[in-house]
Formats: C-alpha cells, sequence, structure tokens
C-alpha cells in the first residue's frame, strides 16, 4: 500500500523532503522521497534525548524527582521544559514549575546528568540505549542533546513504532511521558507564539488545544510529537484510525533540508490532514 497523501512533498518550497508514516503495528504503509537520506534533525532530537532519559529511569540511573539543573528543579522539570532556564542559555530566568520555557539549555543540562549518572557519555548512552536496539544505524547525536541529532526517515519510523507499542521500556513509562506535566503552565511555543496551556509532557510537545499549531486540524488532542527548526518533525497521533478495522495509532515523521519558516507553517497542516484521511 503506498499514500498518495505523502506525494504532496513534492509541492513544498524545499530542495530535499523525505516523509513516511508507520503504524502502531510496526507496519509502514507508505514512504515517499530518500528516506535513508541522513538529515539534521535539529529539535526533533529531543524525543529521542527524553527516551533515553525514560531508559536511565527503568534501569534505575535516575529518577524523575531528583535534583536535575538550576536549584530547585528536577529531571522532570528539564523534560518538561519548566526547569526556568532561558532558551539558549545556562541563565535561570524563572522559578522551576512555574512557566513552560521551551529550553534547549535545559536538555544539554539533562544530558549531562544523565552522562554523570551512568557515567558514559551521553551520545554513547543514546547510541546504546536506544539507537543501536531499535537498529537506527543511521542516527546519531554529534553535538547537544537538545538539537544536534542526524538521522532518517527510516531511522525515525523504528522510533515512531517503539514509541506506540514500546519494546525497550515499561508502556506505563510511555503513557506517563505523554502525559501533561505541570497542567495549565502557559509558555510560548516555538514559532506559534503564547500558547494558554502550552502542554507538554516528558520531552514530548502534546496537541491539546493549541491554535496556531504545526499539526493539522484533524489531528487529535492526544496528539504528541516534536518540530525541528531545520524543517523537520515528527508526530505521533494515538486516536488515528485505520480503515478495515486493523489497529489504531498512526506516526509521521516528515524531513527536509530547508530551515523551518512561513512555508512549513503554511505546509504542514494541510499535508498532515491529508495523511489523516487517506489513513
Amino acid at each position: 500500500m503506498s499514500l498518495q497523501s505523502l506525494a504532496l512533498i513534492e509541492n513544498w518550497p524545499v530542495p530535499v523532503a523525505a516523509a513516511g508514516v508507520v503504524r502502531a503495528d510496526g507496519t509502514v504503509p507508505g514512504t515517499h522521497g530518500p528516506v535513508d537520506r541522513r538529515f539534521p534533525l535539529a529539535s526533533v532530537t529531543k524525543p529521542l534525548t527524553a527516551y533515553a532519559a525514560l531508559v536511565a529511569y527503568e534501569e534505575g540511573a535516575i529518577e524523575f524527582d531528583e535534583p536535575a539543573g538550576p536549584t530547585g528543579s528536577t529531571v522532570r522539570h528539564l523534560l518538561a521544559h519548566t526547569s526556568g532556564l532561558a532558551f539558549d542559555e545556562h541563565r535561570v530566568t524563572a522559578p522551576p514549575g512555574e512557566r513552560r520555557l521551551y529550553s534547549n539549555a535545559g536538555f544539554e543540562q539533562l544530558g549531562d546528568h544523565i552522562a554523570k549518572a551512568t557515567d558514559i557519555p551521553f551520545a554513547e548512552y543514546l547510541r546504546q540505549a536506544v539507537l543501536e536496539p531499535l537498529g537506527m544505524t543511521s542516527t546519531s547525536l554529534e553535538g547537544s542533546p537538545a538539537k544536534d541529532g542526524v538521522s532518517t526517515v527510516a531511522d525515525l519510523l523504528r522510533f515512531a513504532a517503539e514509541i506506540q507499542a514500546p519494546r525497550l521500556l515499561d508502556p506505563r513509562t510511555v503513557a506517563e511521558a505523554m502525559t501533561v506535566q505541570y497542567p495549565g503552565t502557559k509558555g510560548v511555543l516555538p514559532g506559534y507564539g503564547h500558547q494558554n496551556p502550552n502542554d507538554w509532557g516528558l520531552g514530548f510537545e502534546i496537541r491539546d488545544a493549541k491554535s496556531p499549531h504545526w499539526t493539522g486540524s484533524s489531528s487529535s488532542p492526544r496528539t504528541f510529537g516534536h518540530f525541528g527548526q531545520s524543517g523537520t518533525f515528527l508526530w505521533i497521533d494515538p486516536d488515528a484510525g485505520w480503515a478495515g478495522g486493523n489497529g489504531t495509532g498512526v506516526a509521521c515523521a516528515a524531513l527536509t533540508d530547508r530551515a523551518f519558516g512561513p512555508w512549513a507553517i503554511e505546509a504542514w497542516p494541510p499535508f498532515t490532514d491529508a495523511v489523516l484521511a487517506e489513513v
């Protein structure tokens, strides 16, 4: 089966794009473009880092509510962008838990914390804990745990299949990561302005009723994932149905080589709606 909706990436004003869809049962109903080409992920790195943090939690290396980052902050605060750290500076701008301050610095401190707890450099821990077990051989972390991942659509579909039907983790741990942390917290969604509330799980953005948003108008409120400033996204909609009753849940990844901007704000939602309509 091939999804015609994925061909819409041909209309995007980008030099190169690739996209694919994976079901909750791990089957891939369609891809389009060079799915084995490696692209910089930008902030789509964060879900990978978060998943490694979940593994570290299950291994007993860290606890969600242990101190990490600025004074008064915890691992949970860092994952949920409520540590109070600034966007790209290791500078505190608010008390922990008060505001949803989207922070690359917070994920960098999270990576440092996990590296100290496990005595393994974070990029290597990510490889051992997540990438290698899932067969993500074309994915690597080449710097910041917040934004310096490089991957392929094929590898991201392996990751999205794992999230939907976990093998590396207890499903209850993954469910916690997709549950709103610090409900009611306001904040800015980069590229989309102030959101009240600006809901987030443990490293995954949760759509809920946000508007405007980078997913589609038909995306369910439980949709979660991340987009990146390198023109990349990964969303998982656990409520998306499939014709014929053969399972629920679907994920979509798209990678490009053009930075996020007005073109993406315009192109991504109708693309997502077309995918959801077809599946």
